[in-house]
């Protein structure tokens, strides 16, 4: 059985039907990338997938942890880096202290913010933010990480050294799932790719598949990256 099954799955907000029969598959330590244009569906996706909407109809099969890097990084601002890492796993996980802490430590360093432990948020860069938001998702120590357009609330200097977080971890085999709209980045790191438009999946496969596909609405899609 794959990681992550989705079968059939529906979603409307209204009279909008914003997910059309969506079925997917994630294997474990595969990166998916999803792609597709603004409104088509994609952050609905993963918001399903991970609880924070109701679905309509459909199946979500995953027996598993997971954790989820927003666009606008959500850390606590009256909380230090390290409180924002250690929150969870010790009051939700009902872990020990110590191992938290020294687990923080470690992502910390790999996220290159051992000097911030003690930092608020507002004393921090986006980019330095969105890697101690990538930290506290990691500290959960979850079966797959979702990403919801993790460079989308960043300039582009900053953009670069979170893809590089990401590609670390692709390496390092951790599933994920990441919507984004860094094209280049989804054709080097990830392992299968889903175009979306319209609530449906209009194109996937290998990035080689879908990059080369003759799926007209797909190269006019692409075409506006590579204009």
């Amino acid at each position: 059985m794959s990681l992550l099954e989705i079968k059939n799955l529906k979603k409307s907000f209204g009279d909008n039907l914003v997910l059309k029969d969506i079925s997917l598959n994630v294997e474990r330590g595969e990166v998916l990338a999803i792609i597709g244009p603004s409104g088509s569906g994609k952050s609905t996706l993963l918001r399903c997938i991970t609880d924070l909407e109701q679905e309509d109809s459909g199946e979500i099969n995953f027996d598993g942890t997971f954790g989820l890097v927003f666009q606008n990084f959500n850390l606590f601002p009256h909380h230090s880096v390290m409180k924002n890492i250690t929150n969870a796993p010790i009051r939700v996980q009902k872990r020990k202290k110590e191992e938290v802490f020294e687990h923080a430590r470690l992502l910390l360093k790999q996220m290159g913010l051992e000097d911030k432990e003690d930092a608020y948020p507002c004393e921090l860069s986006g980019g330095q933010q969105q890697r101690v938001s990538i930290a506290r998702a990691l500290a959960m120590n979850p079966d797959i990480l979702f990403f919801d357009e993790p460079t989308s609330a960043l300039d582009p200097e900053l953009t670069g050294e979170i893809l590089e977080v990401i590609r670390d971890l692709a390496e390092k085999k951790m599933t994920m799932v990441i919507v984004t709209h860094e094209m280049a980045f989804a054709r080097n790191v990830a392992d299968h790719i889903i175009f979306m438009d319209g609530g449906v999946i209009v194109e996937e496969g290998t990035p080689d598949e879908v990059f080369s596909s003759d799926n007209q609405r797909m190269k006019d899609f692409l075409g506006k990256f590579y204009d």
